[in-house]
């Protein structure tokens, strides 16, 4: 009884607080809300450092309409998630910027390096027995992104890099994502 009263209530604040929180996208500004319930953080002030890695060397923040930094966190007693996106550019090639992560991602893991034609993080799992399960390679192994993938499902930092050819310029991504069910801290 208690988990569906914590449910509903959890629902409660992020309903109650959605508009707020669209409002906090809108600025600079992070939009927090403390309670008995939960926790709730939403803002742009996403950074490698946040997602738990270091921002490679002359790296710069891209900022694109529609496409800004996030840090949304989300924390119960019954479940939680956090979700940290930044994305960068710098003048170095791809591979370059990939070795880098590899060595800084070690320190997590298992380091998986896939070649795709879309940003497909592997997330699918439905089940909590799956969601440490480690992360996979999704696609066909072609096509502009390459990720560099470490952790496991429920707790997973990703690094996706793309570059076009003749491009100067090359972008990636990075991501952190963790969650939790009725156990865990996030």
């Amino acid at each position: 009884m208690y988990h569906y009263l914590a449910g509903a209530l959890t629902l409660s604040l992020v309903l109650a607080f959605s508009a707020a929180a669209q409002d906090s996208t809108n600025s600079d500004k992070p939009f927090d809300v403390r309670s008995s319930v939960g926790d709730l953080h939403v803002g742009k002030d996403a950074d490698a450092q946040k997602a738990g890695l270091p921002l490679y060397p002359g790296a710069r923040p891209k900022h694109e309409d529609g496409n800004e930094p996030i840090n949304f966190g989300i924390l119960t007693e019954s479940f939680g998630l956090k979700l940290v996106v930044a994305k960068y550019e710098s003048n170095d090639p791809a591979q370059k910027i990939l070795a880098y992560y590899k060595d800084k991602m070690r320190k997590y893991g298992k380091v998986l390096a896939c070649h795709n034609t879309n940003d497909n993080s592997g997330f699918h799992s439905d089940n909590d027995d799956d969601q440490n399960r480690p992360l996979k390679c999704e696609g066909d192994n072609s096509g502009p992104v390459r990720e560099l993938k470490v952790g496991t499902e429920n707790n997973a930092r990703i690094v996706a890099i793309e570059s076009a050819e003749g491009d100067k310029t090359t972008t990636f991504a990075i991501v952190y994502v963790q969650s939790r069910g009725k156990s865990g801290d996030i």
